[in-house]
């Protein structure tokens, strides 16, 4: 059975218990990273997943609570003998940012790195980012502070469809990714520039008809807690809402 797993849940600032928000999606075959936050060899090993197992990079933005984890995970598949070639997909914005984080380590002369492919992706509502024999990943522009791409993962074999917001103002383009899904991921950062609250999560997923909530990108720190958020985004969606915690697991079956 295919899964999502949250390997971070945290807004920018990570806290006891909660890292920086990254996800994987893992298959029969191949595993997805979508960004790339904290240690990932580390929440790899802790999630059950097996780093050589990772074929795609997606990379949603680029700041820093969401790509400082990247080269680290390069290097350290480079130092435990990675061979595997891998796939790294991201805006314009985003990529060539990254290759230039990684030319101030020297990649380059990394003695036989494992081929490294980058994909870029347009900045065009529901546009294809991958296709494999198991998943569909399909991407949509949001409303951040710089160029950031919305996720739509899709997994036929059992009929299943989700949708990450990534960080984001609450906007159309993520009720129409999200249209009709299982599940919508989307953040709860709070009332600031580029984000959403809780009760905005739950209009978005209201809006788009999913089945069910998860509030991830959250901070229970100033006063919030779990049971404040949760309420918050219960009164504008009548459906399933959940809190994501690290390590917590979507089994990739329709609901």
């Amino acid at each position: 059975m295919a899964r999502i797993i949250f390997l971070g849940t945290a807004s920018a600032v990570a806290y006891e218990g909660h890292g920086n928000s990254f996800l994987a999606v893992q298959g029969e075959m191949s595993s997805i990273l979508i960004d790339c936050a904290a240690n990932p060899i580390l929440r790899l090993e802790q999630a059950g997943i097996d780093f050589r197992e990772i074929s795609d990079i997606i990379i949603t933005h680029f700041h820093a609570d969401h790509v400082t984890g990247l080269p680290n995970f390069l290097m350290d598949m480079w130092i435990l003998g990675r061979q595997k070639q891998l796939n790294i997909h991201g805006s314009e914005h985003s990529l060539s940012r990254v290759q230039k984080m990684m030319d101030l380590f020297d990649w380059g002369d990394w003695e036989g790195l494992y081929q490294v492919n980058f994909h870029t992706i347009p900045l065009e509502e529901l546009t294809g980012v991958l296709v494999n024999p198991e998943f569909k990943v399909l991407a949509s522009p949001v409303d951040h502070l710089i160029p950031t791409l919305g996720l739509r993962i899709e997994y036929p074999a059992e009929d299943f469809q989700c949708a990450y917001s990534s960080d984001t103002n609450p906007i159309p383009q993520t009720v129409r990714l999200a249209e009709g899904a299982d599940v919508l991921i989307h953040e709860a950062a709070g009332a600031q520039p580029g984000h959403s609250t809780p009760a905005q999560a739950g209009e978005i997923a209201a809006q788009s008809r999913v089945k069910a909530l998860y509030l991830i990108h959250y901070g229970l720190y100033g006063g919030n807690s779990a049971d404040d958020l949760l309420a918050e985004a219960r009164k504008t969606f009548p459906g399933s809402v959940l809190l994501a915690e690290d390590f917590m697991e979507i089994e990739m079956r329709s609901i």
